[in-house]
């Protein structure tokens, strides 16, 4: 059994679906709000490991989907200021197992927390057609 810190966005139904995946496995999950974290741009960055720049992103932020923010024209100094000052740009959730850190539930530590990859509990689980999530308060 691991301890899981698993930042989220409240309300997400992935991310709910995310922790019990995690629960399911035997993990014990610590949730924490990864809008209201007070995040530094070094403690971001270090969930990011060496992945490219874009695959930081969130891709279903609405300022991603709208077209303002564009994550392929963005170095890593750039990305990291939009994602303070807009936690919603951030991929999530954000994963730290023992110091073991990835952004998004199809990277390493996840798939050996649940026994192998789980590319099925990565995507937002809403239809393109269906309203937006509603934002957290």
């Amino acid at each position: 059994m691991a301890i899981v810190l698993f930042f989220q966005k409240p309300g997400c139904g992935t991310n709910a679906r995310q922790i019990r995946a995690l629960e399911a496995a035997g993990h014990q999950v610590v949730a924490k709000s990864l809008l209201t974290e007070p995040w530094t741009a070094a403690e971001l960055r270090a969930f990011f490991g060496e992945t490219p720049v874009m695959s930081w992103f969130n891709p279903a932020a609405p300022r991603i989907k709208s077209g303002e923010v564009k994550p392929t024209e963005i170095y890593a100094a750039g990305a990291l200021d939009l994602m303070l000052a807009d936690p919603l740009l951030i991929r999530r959730p954000l994963i730290d197992v023992d110091g073991m850190r990835c952004a998004g539930f199809d990277r390493e530590p996840v798939p050996s927390l649940l026994g192998g990859e789980r590319s099925d509990l990565q995507g937002c689980t809403r239809p393109q057609t269906m309203p937006r999530c509603a934002e957290p308060r």
